[in-house]
């Protein structure tokens, strides 16, 4: 007999516009436009979602559009805006990210290929568990974060799954399909990485360890540039 282990992280990719019909038909006419001007074959779109178990329970992760009603309910740590900043003044255009208690996955029972686990690791679950309020909140469906693809729900899951520690360049998405801004929330989480590996002591400064101004500058400036 086997038995449940304490900590996991598990990956699910659900249809673009499972359960909705206008989600759906938009995802399809984006992604037909997308095909042709990269001249490549039309793919199915996913969106993505995590669920991790780590000792204060079993949780949902996952960025959604604003329902009514209070956000605590589901978990939500972190929102943003929608098409444009000044837009997220309304309820309309703005997302929630939730890290939700005991939470579903809307029309789970449509994922493909899921759950793909993706660690078993206490420890990196606890991190993922852990990073979901520091998620980068940009503007959903553009690039402010110059990572070269617009940021949105699938941009927020590859990157707390790269932050994390786990090797987010070996997920795989479903045979024949892609996940829109995926990549992006790679680029910021590397893009971090690298200014934190960086902003430690210069030893060539000496002995004490001190970080050169110009040094401190810059790493300022591309700091406020990537948040």
């Amino acid at each position: 007999m086997t038995t449940e282990p304490e900590s996991w992280v598990d990956l699910y990719w659900l249809p673009l516009g499972a359960g909705g019909h206008s989600v759906r038909w938009n995802g399809r006419v984006f992604e037909r436009v997308a095909a042709r001007l990269q001249r490549r074959p039309r793919c199915d779109l996913y969106h993505s979602a995590l669920e991790v178990r780590v000792p204060e329970g079993r949780f949902v992760i996952e960025q959604t559009p604003v329902p009514s009603g209070a956000g605590v309910e589901r978990g939500v740590v972190a929102s943003g805006a929608v098409g444009a900043r000044r837009a997220g003044r309304l309820r309309i255009f703005r997302y929630e990210v939730r890290r939700w208690r005991d939470g579903v996955i809307p029309d789970v029972a449509e994922a493909v290929q899921s759950p793909q686990r993706l660690t078993e690791d206490p420890r990196v679950s606890q991190r993922v568990h852990d990073a979901v309020p520091h998620v980068p909140t940009a503007v959903w469906g553009r690039d402010e974060l110059g990572a070269g693809e617009m940021w949105n729900s699938n941009s927020i899951i590859s990157w707390l799954i790269a932050r994390s520690g786990i090797d987010a360049e070996a997920v795989q998405c479903p045979a024949g399909g892609r996940a829109p801004g995926w990549r992006a929330g790679l680029v910021v989480a590397r893009r971090q990485e690298t200014l934190r590996a960086g902003a430690g002591p210069d030893r060539r400064a000496g002995r004490r360890g001190r970080l050169r101004p110009g040094l401190v500058r810059r790493l300022l400036g591309r700091l406020v540039r990537s948040s």
